[in-house]
């Protein structure tokens, strides 16, 4: 049997993972132009709560996981009121904001290592492996299905957000110029910070995706956060739609590229795909 429509499967549910991590990332880099490194961990931060509710203190899944994405975006807002905006007023480089936020990065994740343990964790039990479907040929499970739609389902919402509402239109001014959109009356810091709850809140539904369909493990949030940003640099940073394209080449090209070689290779190919981007063609697929 080819292997071809396994692997074109496996591609596509790579796309839309690296889809959620890249969506958040590219929505806080339009609006604050800084590359937010604590947003790999609101990852793992989405993921440990609902193990936490689940398996630990016995709540329903269906109410794990919407408190799940709320606590990930609601620390996202604390990281911006507490340490984000306070550089900003203060005039802080993108270098200097870059590097408070691998700080961050580290510091969630240790706190993580020392609640859980760094043992791998899984979401499921043994009484709940997802149903698997035949597609052309190729398996897919139910989660995997559900991680699809959901990454659709966001793209669609993100987009139709900016497009039509007052809030998209002023998360687009706020990108546009600050200084401009402070001018004609936008609460900019409101704005960032609802961008910020955004933005997390989707890394946060990443994160305990991926704990259903492989497992948890404290260090998971840099694999996703360097995941994501290489997808939304081969797309275009801060362009919504660059960030959908670049995620899902870029999981085709990991792949793909692993047919005949082992699957530590994966990381190598995306960087290379990142360098030749950088060399060739830096403002990504879609140019912002």
């Amino acid at each position: 049997m080819s292997i071809i429509p396994q692997l074109i499967v496996n591609s596509i549910i790579a796309g839309a993972i690296y889809t959620l991590v890249a969506l958040g990332f590219n929505l806080i880099y339009s609006t604050t132009k800084f590359f937010n490194l604590a947003h790999g961990a609101m990852a793992v931060v989405g993921g440990y709560v609902v193990f936490s509710l689940t398996r630990q203190l016995d709540f329903s899944l269906w109410l794990s996981i919407p408190v799940a994405i709320l606590v990930a975006g609601v620390i996202g807002v604390l990281s911006d009121l507490l340490l984000f905006r306070k550089l900003r007023e203060r005039k802080a480089s993108s270098m200097i904001l870059l590097v408070a936020s691998l700080g961050l990065f580290t510091a969630i994740q240790a706190m993580i290592a020392i609640l859980f343990t760094s043992q791998f964790q899984t979401l499921t039990t043994g009484a709940s492996i997802s149903t698997v479907y035949d597609v052309f040929g190729g398996a897919i499970t139910q989660t995997q299905v559900v991680i699809l739609a959901t990454g659709l389902l966001i793209m669609a919402g993100i987009g139709l957000m900016l497009k039509y509402t007052k809030l998209g239109k002023a998360i687009q001014a706020v990108g546009d110029d600050e200084e401009v959109a402070k001018i004609v009356g936008i609460d900019t810091n409101k704005v960032i910070a609802i961008v910020f709850f955004i933005g997390s809140a989707i890394a946060g539904v990443a994160g305990l995706l991926v704990g259903f369909d492989t497992g948890l493990e404290p260090t998971m949030g840099l694999a996703l956060l360097l995941k994501g940003i290489v997808a939304a640099i081969v797309g275009g940073v801060g362009s919504l739609y660059g960030g959908v394209l670049g995620a899902f080449l870029l999981g085709f090209v990991e792949n793909f590229g692993i047919w005949h070689l082992s699957g530590e290779w994966k990381d190598a190919i995306a960087f290379v795909l990142l360098i030749l981007f950088l060399i060739f063609r830096p403002q990504g697929i879609v140019k912002k």
